[in-house]
């Protein structure tokens, strides 16, 4: 039995922005519906918009939708979108908006009424504010759903790999697994890193992502060293 068996649904995180998180969820659908599972994505806070023929969305809202075993409601799917690409508090501050996480677990559940597994993927890193109170961290305290971290390879990530790892335990959230993506084609002693990781990371690494930038993350595949 792994971590996203029928019926269960997963949290995405990052060791930073930037470091693949969308690639990483599109491909956990991929592998969801491949099982015959109803699997949705979800990324509940976006920042920076970009146009497409039924109006602004942002594009990783878009790639997690065309993912998707159907088109899910961007209301359910992206409850909160900002149009500045910044760190979510400060767009909602812009837009005179507060982030609830009340109102993301709401969208949550009225997926989850259709799905046999919702991917959900974070927003930043594990800690990036929310509000002036509450973080990413307690958004997925409030869904308590496993954790996927995707770790950005590049110099400096066994740091913020090992940091993320420790925020997650200290919320008493499980791990499920890891993802390395080799964003940095040039990493010096990439297997070598890799390997420091698993030794220090009591959770199955899932998988490597090569380097490479898919024409479209929504088609991106991940093929698993271990079983989710």
């Amino acid at each position: 039995m792994g971590i996203a068996d029928a019926g269960a649904s997963l949290f995405v995180t990052g060791t930073d922005t930037g470091v693949g998180k969308t690639v990483a969820s599109c491909a956990l659908l991929h592998l969801l519906r491949a099982r015959g599972l109803r699997a949705v994505g979800m990324k509940p806070i976006a920042a920076g918009l970009e146009p497409s023929p039924d109006g602004p969305i942002n594009a990783d809202v878009a790639a997690l939708r065309r993912a998707s075993s159907w088109l899910a409601p961007v209301s359910q799917v992206n409850p909160y979108s900002f149009e500045p690409a910044i760190a979510p508090h400060l767009a909602a501050a812009s837009a005179g908006m507060r982030i609830e996480i009340a109102r993301i677990v709401q969208a949550f559940e009225a997926l989850r009424a259709s799905a046999d597994a919702i991917v959900v993927e974070g927003v930043g890193g594990f800690l990036v504010p929310l509000n002036e109170s509450e973080d990413a961290g307690d958004l997925a305290v409030a869904l308590a759903l496993p954790v996927v971290l995707v770790v950005g390879m590049r110099l400096g990530c066994l740091n913020h790999a090992l940091l993320t790892r420790q925020a997650i335990a200290a919320r008493s959230l499980r791990l499920g697994g890891w993802i390395a993506n080799s964003i940095d084609p040039d990493m010096l002693r990439f297997d070598q890193n890799l390997q420091a990781l698993r030794e220090r990371i009591a959770a199955p690494l899932l998988g490597v992502m090569p380097h490479r930038v898919p024409p479209d993350p929504a088609s991106f595949e991940l093929r698993l060293l271990n079983d989710i």
